[in-house]
């Protein structure tokens, strides 16, 4: 391609230049700020009990009149104008609106009056309708989140662009951060706090304000969730809550058994899961046979509210199956309770008491700069009333001065100078209409001169003294109680009342056990063995352990991993010797590449387990190091992976066992003379001294008869290299090999 005429030479880049920067100062300069915004601007409620989305969202509502006896509007003007305070997104700002609707139901006390489809907060798929469908008001309820909030009783400041002003706090009349549920995530720390019944906290507000050392506990038994459920009361773990503000609360469904239709309803469930969580939990448990009274579970959640009911088989126990699952979902969950909330822009974790406290004196603040406002207000009404008291003296006079004043900028100074009043009493004055200028109309006015002058000394008595402020404040909480408490919608169950959790009974009749050494299984009955006993196995397998036992029993699979998987025998269907049976690996969740080498059948867990290692150590364990308090099904560490195991057997009692090598050498010990230890994967101890080029050839359990002359391979001292077979007895070692 030929050059062009005007074509300049290509400057030669510049190479980059790459600046080393401490990771800790990337962090502090560009996520520290981020991580900041979201602890105090986002995630923690304050001590008004809310985010600032929600103070945006509600103090828009407020302003655009929908307090009161008034129509709702759409919801899509409150998302609208909410806007204009909070620039996060038209979604944000409806799914905020959701949260805090009656509709919703997720509030003992809702905020928001919603009609149309707002969803159900225990339900995961029920989505709300969009704003443009449905309509919304504030509720009763948020007089006393407004009250005097035009009477400088909280600061305003700017909204994101300045053009309005928004206030910081809400001056709540009564402790909202615990009346209703509130939770965040910020960065690093979150918040989760539970709900309590607004006649209770009132009540425990006003105790703590006349006794400091108020037991919480008698007028605040426990939480009270909007969807009510059955509040597990431990009194430890309530008193933990109420004393550092961290801890957990069990909360169980409430249900009914209707008998003629033999089928049990629930009506409420825990707040921290949902119906559809629990009917795919219980459809889980079913198909993997663990309930099997259940024929049929559906949702019948409708306009009379929340019912999930389950069919049952006949001859089923509804509240023998109901503890079952209370034990297996989450139709008894526990709800975790964080009480971070921010205080002076700064969070912090407070008990019951620390927050009760911190929210008086936030509202002790609101009452005083309430009573300063009313009390500038009517100090300024009494100076101009003061001064149209000096015009009463001589009325004709003031009408003179008007009159013959030339100029209109002049009125003012000269009804100051002719009655000696100042210039806003001489404004207030001269803007009095003609037809107010009579004796009457003026001593109308005077007549309020005395009553203003009684209300600023009471006024000014409140400021003065601490006691009248607490006065106001009891007074007010009361006044909320009384309008708008209701009945505990959570029952408490105490733990003297709970019923009995009693053993899941299982049908206990024999079986046939028998093990692959590809890692398969199964559970046959004596009747269907005796049909057929010919297994089928798969192409290069090999039955590797066979046992006769109940079905009432434990089973533990050691694997080539050093570990051990727990599980019932109940578990396991029953099935016959035509098929491979059930693969274990899947069924007990084995890693990738393990397999079973030894299986255990117990019920009391006593006894011990022998490990044989290809070095001729043996490791003799209690049994009781495998039993645990939990359902635990995988314990690590079954046995020492120092060396590798040859073989293993679970013994109930002391027993001997003949060891023997590839180049007959035999030894009979005692497992009686091997200490028992109570860690897993102790190494053990020397038994059989193997010869160079030699290993382990068998080790099986010895019974009488076995040998010819078995006190010749019984060694006084072990370690021992055993002994050699005599010719007479060769035909047994190669019996053995």
């Amino acid at each position: 391609m030929p050059k062009k005429k005007n074509d300049k030479p290509m400057e030669p880049l510049t190479p980059a230049v790459i600046q080393d920067q401490p990771i800790t100062e990337t962090i502090e300069k560009n996520y520290m700020p981020y991580i900041m915004t979201v602890i105090v601007s986002r995630a923690i409620p304050e001590i008004d009990g809310f985010k600032p989305s929600h103070r945006k969202l509600l103090y828009t509502m407020y302003k655009m009149g929908l307090l009161g006896n008034t129509h709702r509007t759409k919801s899509a003007n409150i998302v609208g104008e909410t806007m204009k305070l909070n620039p996060h997104g038209d979604a944000a700002i409806y799914d905020t609106m959701v949260r805090l609707s009656r509709g919703y139901e997720a509030l003992l006390h809702p905020y928001v009056d919603s009609k149309g489809n707002f969803g159900k907060f225990y339900s995961r798929d029920m989505a709300w309708a969009a704003s443009r469908y449905t309509e919304a008001k504030l509720e009763d309820i948020c007089n006393e989140l407004f009250r005097d909030i035009d009477k400088d009783t909280v600061d305003f400041t700017d909204n994101y662009d300045g053009t309005l002003k928004e206030p910081t706090l809400l001056p709540a009349s009564f402790p909202s951060v615990l009346v209703n549920a509130n939770t965040g995530i910020a960065v690093g720390m979150a918040s989760s706090i539970c709900p309590f019944n607004i006649g209770e906290i009132c009540e425990t507000t006003i105790a703590l304000m006349k006794d400091p050392q108020h037991d919480i506990a008698a007028t605040l038994p426990a939480p009270d969730f909007p969807g009510g459920g059955q509040i597990i009361c431990d009194r430890d773990a309530l008193n933990a809550v109420y004393r550092t503000g961290r801890g957990s609360i069990r909360v169980r469904a409430c249900y009914t058994y209707d008998k003629s239709n033999n089928c049990i309803d629930i009506t409420q469930i825990p707040p921290s899961t949902t119906v559809e969580a629990i009917i795919e939990k219980v459809i889980e448990l079913a198909k993997a046979g663990k309930v099997k009274e259940i024929s049929d579970i559906r949702d019948e959640t409708g306009l009379a509210g929340l019912k999930i009911t389950i069919d049952l088989k006949r001859g089923a126990d509804p509240d023998k199956l109901m503890g079952r699952l209370f034990r297996m979902t989450t139709l008894e969950d526990s709800f975790s309770c964080n009480f971070n909330v921010l205080i002076g822009g700064v969070p912090r974790v407070l008990g019951i008491r620390e927050l009760l406290q911190e929210w008086v004196a936030f509202r002790v603040e609101c009452v005083r700069r309430r009573t300063h406002f009313d009390l500038a207000k009517k100090r300024d009404r009494l100076h101009l009333l003061y001064g149209l008291q000096q015009i009463l003296l001589d009325i004709d006079k003031a009408v003179q001065i008007v009159r013959s004043t030339e100029e209109e900028s002049e009125v003012v100074p000269n009804l100051m100078i002719g009655f000696g009043i100042d210039e806003v009493q001489a404004e207030y004055v001269a803007e009095i209409k003609l037809r107010h200028l009579n004796r009457e109309y003026i001593l109308k006015q005077l007549n309020a001169v005395e009553e203003l002058e009684n209300e600023i000394a009471d006024l000014e008595d409140i400021l003065a003294k601490k006691n009248r402020v607490n006065t106001i404040i009891i007074q007010e909480l009361r006044a909320v109680a009384k309008k708008y408490s209701q009945p505990r919608r959570s029952v408490l169950i105490y733990p003297t009342e709970e019923p009995e959790e009693e053993p899941e009974e299982i049908p206990d009749y024999p079986v046939h056990l028998f093990l692959t050494e590809s890692g398969y299984f199964k559970k046959i009955t004596p009747q269907s063995l005796r049909m057929s006993s010919e297994h089928k196995l798969k192409e290069g397998d090999r039955i590797l352990q066979t046992a006769d036992t109940t079905n009432n029993q434990e089973l533990l699979f050691f694997t080539n991993r050093c570990q051990v998987y727990k599980t019932r025998l109940s578990e396991f269907d029953e099935t016959k010797a035509s098929v491979l049976g059930e693969f274990l690996p899947s069924k007990l969740g084995m890693d990738e590449g393990e397999r079973p080498v030894y299986m255990a059948i117990t019920r009391k867990y006593d006894g011990f387990m022998l490990f044989f290692f290809e070095s001729g150590k043996v490791a003799k364990v209690d049994m009781q190091a495998y039993a645990t308090k939990t359902n635990r099904r995988k314990l690590v560490g079954a046995y020492s992976d120092k060396e590798p195991l040859f073989c293993c057997y679970y013994i109930h009692e002391e027993q001997e066992f003949l060891m023997a090598t590839v180049t007959g050498r035999r030894l009979l010990f005692h497992s009686a003379s091997i200490q028992t230890k109570a860690t897993k994967n102790t190494q053990g101890v020397a038994v059989l001294t193997l010869k160079r080029a030699s290993r382990i050839g068998s080790i099986v359990p010895y019974t009488e008869g076995m040998l010819a002359k078995p006190h010749r391979y019984r060694p006084k001292t072990l370690p021992s290299a055993g002994q050699l077979s005599t010719p007479e007895e060769s035909g047994e070692q190669l019996t053995l090999l």
